[in-house]
Order: structure tokens, then sequence, then C-alpha cells
């Protein structure tokens, strides 16, 4: 008879990689995908490596799996961010919850957008992409349905903004001191990309000391 594994020692088990994998999260955010090791991994969790090989194959086999944990945690934050609201409100949301947590760990981020990588961690960059290209695309299609935004390839936008969302947050604006300050700008560029129109100068100040363009 083949042995089957206890519901009590199945989950010690998936505790046990649960904290691998946690301790793997930390060690990318310290020392990226290059500087990993598994014996570094091991000791952060503090169990021995072959332990960890139990568990993961090797440091591809586990760092996919750090992917796919850190990716749905995010996916999820952008998505309840940006489930309400206009077209302009669920995409700005969208773009500030994006970019926001990933500027809290920029070291994370590079590895999770763009650091050379085995080619089994980078086809599970691509998964990581399209699902928050479809956070995007939500946003984007319901824009456009409700006359919010100007008719076009909801798809093609959410990709687009995607990447030239992480292409700026791995460079210089993202290592700055003050890297959150290029959110205001990412969410003005992605308004512009999808066709919002800017109200004309000295529109918003009218409209918040309660003056309209008649009275003016």
């Amino acid at each position: 008879m083949a042995y089957r594994r206890t519901p009590a020692v199945q989950a010690r088990l998936d505790a046990q990689a649960g904290l691998i994998v946690q301790a793997a999260t930390k060690v990318l955010a310290e020392s990226g995908y290059a500087g990993m090791s598994m014996a570094a991994v091991a000791a952060e969790a503090g169990v021995a490596t072959g332990t960890v090989y139990k568990n993961f194959a090797g440091k591809a086999d586990l760092v996919t799996a750090v992917f796919r944990k850190v990716v749905a945690g995010e996916v999820a934050a952008v998505v309840a961010a940006s489930a309400t609201g206009t077209a302009v409100e669920r995409v700005s949301a969208a773009v500030e919850t994006f970019a926001g947590r990933a500027l809290k760990n920029p070291k994370l981020a590079y590895v999770l957008l763009v650091e050379p990588v085995d080619t089994v961690v980078d086809t599970e960059r691509l998964h990581f992409r399209r699902a928050f290209a479809e956070a995007f695309e939500s946003a984007v299609a319901d824009g456009v349905s409700r006359g919010e935004l100007p008719a076009q390839d909801a798809r093609t936008s959410a990709a687009a903004l995607v990447g030239a969302i992480g292409e700026v947050l791995v460079g210089p604006l993202a290592a700055a001191p003050h890297g959150e300050s290029v959110v205001p700008e990412l969410i003005t560029f992605a308004l512009r990309a999808l066709g919002v129109r800017a109200a004309p100068s000295g529109a918003v100040a009218r409209q918040e000391s309660g003056v309209s363009d008649a009275d003016a």
C-alpha cells in the first residue's frame, strides 16, 4: 500500500514550505536574485539547507513560489483599490497602489520586474505582468463602455501602462530618497495615455472655490 500523508503531516509540511518562501522573500528583497542562495534562505528560515531542497527542487523553483505568493497579494491590493469609481478614479488608484507598494520595496520590485533570472522564473514573470494588466484592463474597459475614456483596445492600453510604469519603477527615480514623489507623475502619464483630457488651467482652483466658468 502506498504511503499517504496524514492531514497533520501535510499541514506541517505546508507550514514549513510557507516559512521557507517567507524567508526567500526577505533574502530576495535584501540581495536580489543574483545574490540569493539556498543556504542563505535556509539560514534565514532557521532550517538546514537540505530541508530547503526537500521542499523546492532548486533556486528557480523556490523563487517561482515567491513570485506567485507576492504577486497574488499585490494584484489583490490593486484590484481592491481600483474596484469602484469613475475611470479616472479607478486608474489613478490602480497606478498609485501598484507603484506605491513597489517603491516601498524597490529591490524586490526590481527582482519581480526586470532582474535577469532563470527561464522558468522569467515565464512566471510574464504571468505576473499579465495579472497586473488585467487589473488595469478592467478599469479601462469600463471607462470606455461608460464614455469616460475614448475608444481603444483596453487590453493593449493596460499592457502598455504596466510596461511603462514598471520601467520607471526600476529606474533612477525609484532609487531616489523620495521615490514616492514619482507616483503623481505616473498617474498623470497614465491618464494622458488613456486619452483623459486635462482640465483647463485654473479650472480646478475655480471649482474648489465654488466659482464656475460662467461666473468667471
